[in-house]
């Protein structure tokens, strides 16, 4: 559920939900409602964790399991180094 993966972003991020807060311009108590299942973000309020957080809406949402990954500022060598090491993982997900 998507209070469940807004905590943990915060929660990887080292940010308390007063951080979290001050960074979209709302409220503690608005980013505990929505760790709480009390309430959903607006749809912009989505949109603004998704690009804070690097992930896809649909990621937060509970659509898919495919964060995204920032490679702004890599050279291609560096791009295609971290393309090999999902590689990697992926392979040894299914070799196990």
């Amino acid at each position: 559920m998507i209070y469940d993966r807004i905590r943990l972003l915060r929660e990887k991020s080292g940010l308390t939900q007063a951080d979290l807060a001050k960074q979209l311009g709302i409220t503690r108590s608005g980013v505990n409602a929505w760790e709480m299942g009390i309430s959903v973000p607006s749809t912009q309020y989505i949109v603004e964790l998704a690009q804070f957080f690097n992930v896809s809406a649909d990621y937060l949402l509970g659509l898919e399991h495919t964060a995204t990954v920032s490679v702004e500022g890599l050279s291609d060598r560096e791009i295609a180094a971290v393309i090999e090491i999902i590689e990697c993982y992926r392979e040894k997900s299914t070799n196990q």
